[in-house]
């Protein structure tokens, strides 16, 4: 007898009581929802091969129910969890905390069903979206790679070339392969050569090739990168570090179109269109006799400046997510999102080494994780919250001393606002916004 097999159903478990549009919403995006109590849930119980999500609504529940669910969360730290808040309830209170702290996603009513249903199906492990036409490959959301983006559909029809600058690790190569992609060059070749990993005495060969006898060693023509990437694109990476001879023969390629293999004198023709990078100032290199000025003044038509992590705080969340998920893809892990403290100190994180940093930090924390959330240890950025910490209460003693500075001396002076603000040296109104900062009732103080 043949056996069926049930297919795989996506299924929230709802820990309090949805409303009707919410209801309506998930089962529309094809959600099933079971609503359970935490104060009388055993377990999940669904069958292997469900997609099950949690999700703790606190919108209606008192005080113990929030303790039993933040136990519940604790006792099912695998399951992906999503909370739900009233917007009067403050997320600083312990066990709020600990709630959040164990959600991936948290949303304060009313709720918009739309981005919850999102979340579900990010949360659920649906596929990401395809590209759509236009998408440059340059991920982000901040103004600051939205310039970028602005500028790589610019510049990319146009047949000039570009400079492109910015700290190690912040995706120069993604940039030139955005142009490209964009460019009429597209169905063409993309050679990217790291000019600083070139041995020196080789470096005229790797980029022109060579003759046969050219040099020893030199037992067949080879053809250069340069010649590789006809009628395409050649992105040298770390342009500054080319060699002065090296500088000269790409001159003279960007002046006239021609290049000549090492050990020949014949002219090649050849239709390639050239993008640099660099990460070292070119100017300075420039006064230091250590670049070609006309090459930099070749090189610098069009400029595009790769902005650091640090500048893009809307970004860092949305791309470890993205990290996370593709290598969930080609992984086993348990992982599936980061913790509330992960995030935080992501986004406190300075991020030396951009954004190669944080994509190794979350290929590496995602084979560690133990749970279905990314803890901030998983990540080695537990001292991050430590300093902010720090930061923090040394804020708090800085509040502390301006208030009782403030009430020393209006005591002092009899409670005289004007006499007050001359001996702090600021103004009446500001001895009255300070007051008001400070919770200070004169009246009261008297």
């Amino acid at each position: 007898m043949a056996v069926l097999r049930e297919e795989a159903r996506r299924c929230v478990v709802w820990f309090g009581q949805p409303a009707g549009d919410e209801r309506a919403g998930l089962a529309k995006a094809g959600w099933i929802i079971r609503v359970a109590d935490a104060g009388t849930q055993g377990g999940v119980g669904m069958r292997n091969n469900d997609t099950v999500v949690a999700l703790a609504d606190l919108r209606h529940g008192d005080p113990d129910s929030a303790q039993a669910m933040a136990q519940l969360m604790a006792d099912h730290p695998w399951l992906p969890w999503v909370a739900l808040i009233p917007p009067d309830m403050s997320t600083h209170e312990p066990l709020v905390d600990r709630i959040l702290e164990a959600s991936i996603e948290y949303f304060a009513t009313p709720v918009d069903v739309d981005r919850l249903v999102e979340a579900l199906a990010r949360i659920g492990g649906d596929q990401p979206r395809a590209a759509e036409p236009g998408d440059v490959g340059v991920t982000g959301r901040s103004a600051a790679i939205g310039a970028v983006v602005a500028s790589v559909r610019k510049y990319a029809p146009v047949e000039l070339p570009v400079l492109i600058t910015g700290e190690t690790g912040t995706g120069k190569e993604v940039a030139a392969r955005a142009l490209h992609s964009l460019s009429a060059r597209a169905d063409r070749p993309f050679a990217a050569i790291n000019c600083g990993a070139l041995p020196p005495n080789l470096v005229q060969s790797e980029l022109f090739g060579h003759e046969r006898g050219a040099f020893t060693g030199a037992n067949a023509r080879r053809i250069g990168h340069f010649e590789t990437a006809a009628g395409g694109t050649v992105f040298l990476d770390e342009v500054g570090d080319l060699p002065l001879d090296a500088q000269t023969s790409l001159l003279r390629f960007l002046q006239e179109g021609t290049l000549e293999r090492v050990g020949s004198s014949q002219l090649i023709k050849l239709d390639v269109r050239v993008l640099a990078a660099t990460h070292v100032d070119l100017e300075k290199a420039v006064e230091q006799g250590r670049f070609r000025e006309d090459l930099y003044y070749r090189l610098n038509v069009l400029r595009l400046r790769m902005p650091p992590l640090r500048e893009r705080e809307d970004d860092v969340v949305l791309l470890a997510q993205k990290f996370l998920d593709a290598f969930r893809e080609q992984h086993a892990s348990r992982a599936r999102a980061f913790s509330a403290s992960a995030r935080r100190a992501m986004l406190d994180f300075t991020w030396p080494g951009n954004v190669r940093e944080l994509l190794n930090r979350v290929q590496r924390a995602a084979v560690v994780a133990e749970d279905a959330l990314i803890s901030v240890n998983d990540l080695d950025l537990a001292d991050v919250l430590t300093k902010q910490a720090a930061r923090s209460s040394l804020g708090s003693t800085r509040v502390a001393a301006e208030r009782d500075a403030v009430i020393a001396c209006l005591r002092e002076s009899r409670f005289n606002v004007s006499e007050c603000a001359r001996r702090l040296k600021v103004s009446r109104v500001t001895i009255y916004r300070l007051c008001k900062k400070h919770q200070l009732a004169l009246d009261e103080l008297r």
